[in-house]
């Protein structure tokens, strides 16, 4: 696999944004991870809503949300997408927050929500929870299953390692 370069945070923060959005796009679900003070490791799926300019990821929630966030000691956050039928995956680390805020509801909003949240924006439980990116470390593949496959079995036959694709760290905070 290529190895990118570490994308510094002041020259090329909305490049690292930009790859981060592109990578995210292709695996909209992710596994939204929490640790709590015993160590215990929770998992949930959540839909992204939006990477914003900032690199913040978006979600929306209800009460729960406050659950979800206390159940991680630190309010750390690790954002997991993985899609196989892509060769994509991401691991994103970052900090999480309740976010009660009606305008920001709105300009989130996306109708298809309403089969999670009925009462649409209307809703006093509804929240967002914003996740400040630290770190992302990427693994992405352009090729399809078949030249993966193809790639990987004549990495064996010739005893040579395989790479193919790019790996990345992308550095926001």
């Amino acid at each position: 696999m290529k190895k990118t370069k570490e994308v510094p945070a002041k020259e090329d923060h909305s490049q690292a944004i930009e790859k981060l959005r592109d990578l995210v796009k292709k695996v909209p679900v992710c596994m939204f991870t929490t640790v709590d003070n015993e160590g215990e490791v929770t998992s949930r799926p959540m839909t992204t809503i939006d990477v914003d300019n900032e690199g913040n990821f978006w979600f929306f929630t209800n009460e729960f949300g406050e659950k979800l966030l206390n159940e991680s000691y630190d309010n750390g956050a690790y954002l997991i997408y993985s899609h196989p039928g892509v060769n994509t995956y991401v691991n994103i680390k970052g900090i999480s927050n309740v976010i009660i805020d009606k305008n920001k509801i709105e300009a989130l909003w996306k109708p298809m929500l309403k089969a999670w949240f009925p009462l649409g924006t209307n809703d006093p439980k509804l929240c967002l929870i914003k996740v400040i990116t630290e770190e992302a470390k990427f693994w992405n593949s352009t090729s399809n299953k078949m030249v993966v496959l193809y790639n990987i079995v004549k990495a064996i036959a010739s005893k040579e390692k395989y790479e193919e694709g790019e790996v990345g760290t992308l550095k926001l905070s």
